[in-house]
């Protein structure tokens, strides 16, 4: 009976890792507030190309931002967001936000909203998703890359395209 028992103990054991995996989207689901209406990655592709007015921010830290990022895409760090940083701004500007997956950006998002932006709109699973499915970004001297910063190594795996980079 207890060899019985041990077996059935190790074969559960083995099963335990596919019960802890996840997927992007599953993760997305639990992490975002929903207090910013999301934009995938298309569309905002389309916006950019068709939207001279649109302003795009970067709310990552700045390595991860010299790194890579969305082409045209403007700098607000998240760790020091302030009102200055987009008082320049007309509150009726199309403002889409990113980070890495989307957290931090929905932070901002919220934040912009408060300031009383009318059109915020966050990323969908931020600049990986941008990259899993297949837009440019670009290095610090504005030429297309396939290196993003990955965050950290827990995140990072969320990233299915390109070069993984960590400080």
């Amino acid at each position: 009976m207890k060899w019985k028992q041990l077996l059935y103990l190790l074969a559960s054991l083995g099963a335990l890792p596919a019960c802890g995996q996840q997927t992007l989207e599953k993760k997305l689901e639990m992490l975002y507030k929903n207090s910013v209406p999301l934009i995938q990655p298309a569309q905002l592709q389309q916006w950019a190309r068709d939207d001279a007015t649109l302003v795009i921010l970067d709310t990552r830290s700045l390595s991860e931002y010299q790194v890579s990022h969305i082409t045209d895409a403007r700098f607000v760090n998240y760790d020091t967001f302030d009102d200055n940083m987009v008082s320049d701004l007309p509150k009726s500007s199309k403002v889409v936000v990113y980070c890495s997956v989307g957290y931090r950006s929905e932070r901002v998002g919220e934040r912009m909203k408060a300031l009383g932006f009318e059109q915020v709109y966050n990323l969908y699973g931020g600049i990986f998703q941008w990259k899993n499915q297949g837009y440019t970004v670009v290095n610090r001297e504005n030429q297309p890359t396939d290196s993003v910063h990955a965050y950290n190594k827990l995140w990072g795996k969320w990233l299915k395209k390109g070069i993984k980079v960590y400080d």
